[in-house]
């Protein structure tokens, strides 16, 4: 049969339209990771099924950039302002955003279930680049606190993929292109947040293991360039945690670009609530570094 081409328009739009409304469907609705269950699993309660929440910014605005985003909470919990907030934020300047709710120490989980779920999120979101409509060349992650733990923990211990697997998102790299670290936890040494040490490894990990997740000491020439800030003023995870990373990353030579404020409390986020008008300059510093390294629009 062949079709008038006012009869192909006509299905090109209401294609692009069923496109349109699913996506718009999908945003702010969590999805599972791991539809048949997450490897190593414990139960089936909400606790154990790690999910990935879209944030699409509006068609006109979006840059084709993508941001992985892991709360903070010291691996016992999920702070809402340092996951959904930053997403809303993030949409503002055209960035596609992606909440992940990874498994916790307060749920019966440890090391390597968070690095298995931070990675299954930048593969999910690879894998899919197109449906969501990103850059699979432009996909970042971002953590706060044992969030940027996570982050930074993913920022060395990517992978590239397991081309013959059978389920097409193990198939593409965990390695997110670029990362925002966010007074993160970095050390599992002696600048460590002991609370998120012992929800990630327990209260007796093995020397090996506390090697393997301080991550200024895996940090090599192929790790991601990064964004860090951190306050003088925190008392919960000491400055060190970023700079010893910056230092790191600079024996590296992986590009970074960091900020020390003087004051602002532990956990600060945006400092700031929706529409996002007044963030702490963090946030603008921020923007800038994305825009130069190609992840905003203007």
């Amino acid at each position: 049969m062949k079709w008038s081409r006012w009869q192909r328009v006509s299905v090109a739009l209401m294609c692009a339209s069923v496109l349109s409304l699913h996506l718009q469907a999908a945003v702010g609705t969590a999805v599972p990771l791991w539809p048949a269950g997450a490897p190593g699993a414990l139960g089936s309660e909400d606790k154990d099924k790690p999910t990935l929440t879209p944030y699409l910014p509006e068609a006109g605005l979006a840059s084709g950039a993508a941001i992985v985003i892991c709360p903070g909470g010291g691996y016992g919990g999920l702070a809402e302002h340092e996951g959904k907030d930053y997403a809303e934020w993030l949409n503002q300047h055209g960035v596609s955003a992606f909440v992940l709710k990874y498994r916790l120490g307060s749920g019966g989980y440890r090391h390597p279930r968070m690095l298995e779920d931070a990675a299954r999120a930048v593969r999910h979101v690879r894998a899919h680049a197109q449906s969501f409509g990103v850059d699979p060349g432009r996909i970042g992650i971002m953590g706060s606190s044992a969030g940027g733990h996570l982050a930074s923990t993913l920022l060395t211990h990517f992978d590239a993929g397991n081309p013959s697997a059978t389920d097409e998102v193990d198939r593409v790299s965990s390695r997110p292109d670029l990362g925002i670290l966010c007074y993160p936890v970095v050390t599992m040494g002696a600048f460590t947040h002991q609370g998120s040490k012992n929800n990630l490894l327990g209260k007796d990990p093995s020397a090996d293991l506390v090697w393997l997740l301080s991550n200024e000491l895996q940090v090599t020439p192929k790790t991601p360039p990064t964004f860090l800030w951190h306050t003088v003023e925190d008392t919960a995870v000491p400055i060190e945690n970023s700079l010893q990373f910056v230092a790191a990353l600079r024996k590296a030579g992986v590009p970074f670009d960091f900020h020390v404020y003087e004051k602002g409390r532990h956990g600060l986020g945006l400092a700031d609530k929706a529409p996002y008008q007044n963030t702490h300059p963090w946030a603008k510093d921020c923007l800038f570094w994305l825009k130069q390294r190609g992840f905003l629009k203007n």
